[in-house]
């Protein structure tokens, strides 16, 4: 039987990521910079050198479904789907609202990421998690022993901080972000900003988290995703482990419990 692929679409502030899979694993991953005024034709040329790379067309696509928190981006990639796809692509946020239980008054206004990575983060521990994501915002999200998503938290992001501390003020640098850095007192300007900046966040996750733990009968596991979730992760105590892919672990769920 000749087998289907899907690509799923995370539309983030600062970076979009594409993920193609099959209904049982993720095969490959691309990120781009998130650019919402993009055409469907700007799209298209990048998507199709992607999956030639891996021997494919976008006649191989079945589905696509998309988490976007950028709206002005989303009518270009149904088009997308549209006009060269032959497909209609799915929302993620109406998809996961079907998939799991939501304990919030107003579910429409929990952003579709945090959804798809509470959904992503049971399908992958089958427990009770809070998941933090280090994006262009910071998010904490809990799940409960029965897969049902609680609410959470969220703070600024760690790029967003630092590109604030240098628009608002006139002699701090934008530095670069490395994790070779061994003690809090820094040396020099940029060493300052570095131990500010890593301290600062791991200090933050952990607080929060703390707090979050609470909330929970018996401790549930904790697990950071999102692009500088690697980074972070090193200065943390209270993260039990990092899952790059969970948002993709979670749309790939979302259309495996989608009738086929």
């Amino acid at each position: 039987m000749k087998q289907n692929y899907f690509l799923g679409i995370d539309v983030g502030n600062t970076h979009t990521v594409i993920g193609l899979f099959d209904r049982k694993s993720i095969l490959k991953t691309w990120r781009i910079s998130t650019r919402p005024q993009a055409t469907c034709h700007e799209l298209a040329p990048a998507l199709s050198f992607w999956l030639k790379e891996v021997r494919l067309d976008f006649g191989h696509i079945k589905r696509m479904i998309l988490s976007s928190v950028v709206p002005p981006a989303n009518d270009s990639w149904s088009r997308l789907a549209e006009n060269y796809f032959g497909l209609t692509i799915l929302d993620a946020h109406k998809v996961a609202q079907k998939i799991i239980k939501i304990n919030y008054p107003r579910p429409h206004e929990i952003g579709t990421d945090r959804l798809v990575n509470s959904i992503g983060a049971y399908s992958k521990f089958k427990q009770a998690c809070i998941v933090a994501d280090f994006g262009t915002a910071t998010t904490f999200d809990c799940i409960s022993e029965e897969g049902e998503y609680l609410g959470g938290a969220i703070a600024p992001g760690i790029i967003l901080s630092l590109k604030a501390l240098f628009s608002g003020t006139s002699k701090l640098p934008l530095v670069a972000l490395g994790s070779d850095i061994e003690s809090a007192l820094g040396k020099n300007t940029e060493e300052a900003i570095r131990a500010g900046i890593l301290y600062g966040f791991s200090g933050l996750t952990d607080r929060i988290i703390s707090k979050l733990l609470m909330e929970y009968p018996k401790r549930p596991l904790t697990v950071a995703t999102g692009g500088l979730s690697e980074l972070i992760f090193k200065f943390t105590e209270k993260i039990d482990c990092l899952a790059p892919d969970l948002t993709m672990e979670g749309l790939r769920t979302c259309l495996e419990k989608l009738p086929a």
